[in-house]
Order: C-alpha cells, then structure tokens, then sequence
C-alpha cells in the first residue's frame, strides 16, 4: 500500500513538472509573437528625390542660380526724384560719359545761380530699363511706331552708352535749351525738352534738332 501510494505521489510529482515546463514554453512562444509583432519589417533604404531635399539657409537647390527678376531698379539706371548731377553714388549717374557728365554738373551749378534747381530724371540705363521703357510706351501709344517717336530702340539709345540725359523739370529745360551750348550740351530731339547731349564744344552752335516724327 505505501509503496503505491509513492508510486503515485511521485507520478503526481512528475506530471506537475511537466506541465510547469509545458506552461513555460506556450509563455516564452507568446512573448515571442507579440515581440515580433511590435517590431516591424526591415526594410530598403529609399532615396530621397531632389525636390523633396530641405535647402539649408542661404543655398539654393541644385542646378538652381539666383537671377535679377522683376522691375528695372537702381543698378539699371533708375533714378529717385531730385536726383543731382552730383549723386555719382548712383548708378545712372556715375556710368554717364565723364565728359557729358561734368558738362551736366557745370550746368545745373550755373542754374542754380540762376535760382532754377535742376535734377536728373533719367541719366545711363541697362538694356533691361530701355527695354521696359519701350515696351510701356507701346502700350501707352498703342503702336511700336509712335512709341519710338519718344522711346528708342534698346541697341540704338544714348542712354545705354551714357551720352545722353533727361533734365527735368520743365523751367529747367528751358534754361538749358536757351544756355546748355555753354557748356556744349544741347537739345537733340525736337519733340523731347527734357533730352541733352553733349554735342558741340563749350560755346559752341548746336546742330540742328532730329524730328522722330518724320
């Protein structure tokens, strides 16, 4: 009887042990799957396209170059209001022809004498200025033809060599058209006031005007 009674007691024991490792194993499994689950699939490396790159302050993208865009500004010629012969720290100003130039400073020196403040409207343009210029009075005046009654081609203009001025305002171009061959500037158009270049020595005659009308 005792004996049976270990023989069972010992069975009981060992079936206990094997269902405590049994137990084990169905735990480590399932904390495996879970593991696996939560941690996702490796995958390749992808490449990032160029568009999508994030540009560092002050670079641009490749095979990008930064260009002058917009309307023509001061490094085009374009001048403030009351602009003197004497700003030479302006563009416009300080590309004219040296010779027309000091002639222009002379002239509005004397004016000034004279009680007439004079300024410079528009003095040495880019291409890009001219250009604008033409294309506006196109479509002010409606045909390429009238408007190069006021505007010359880009290729053809004294302001883009800088031998050529517009003096405003009206008083002053007065002054100028009556005495600017003092100073060997004169009035070369005849249907623009405003426009002087230095054609004829100081104290000179000046030559007749060109009509762009005709």
């Amino acid at each position: 009887m005792i004996t049976d009674r270990r023989r069972r007691e010992r069975r009981s024991s060992v079936l206990a042990g094997l269902a405590i490792v049994a137990a084990v194993i169905s735990l480590t499994a399932a904390c495996t799957a879970v593991s696996a689950q939560k941690e996702p699939a490796p995958t390749k490396t992808q490449s990032v396209s160029p568009r999508t790159q994030p540009v560092s302050a002050g670079r641009l993208p490749t095979g990008s170059a930064p260009t002058h865009q917009g309307p023509p500004n001061a490094e085009d010629g374009v001048l403030p209001d009351h602009t003197s012969a004497y700003d030479t720290s302006l563009p416009g100003i300080a590309k004219l022809d040296p010779a027309l130039l000091k002639a222009v400073q002379e002239a509005e020196t004397a004016m000034k004498a004279d009680g007439i403040r004079m300024q410079v409207t528009t003095g040495w343009r880019s291409k890009k200025y001219q250009e604008e210029l033409l294309e506006k009075a196109i479509r002010k005046y409606g045909s390429r033809k009238k408007a190069l009654e006021y505007v010359a081609e880009p290729d053809q203009s004294h302001h883009i060599t800088g031998h050529a001025v517009d003096i405003g305002p009206t008083d002053a171009d007065y002054w100028l058209d009556r005495n600017g061959n003092r100073f060997g500037l004169c009035r070369t158009y005849t249907n623009e006031i405003w426009h002087f270049e230095l054609v004829t020595q100081p104290g000179g005659t000046c030559p007749p005007m060109t009509d762009p009308t005709k």
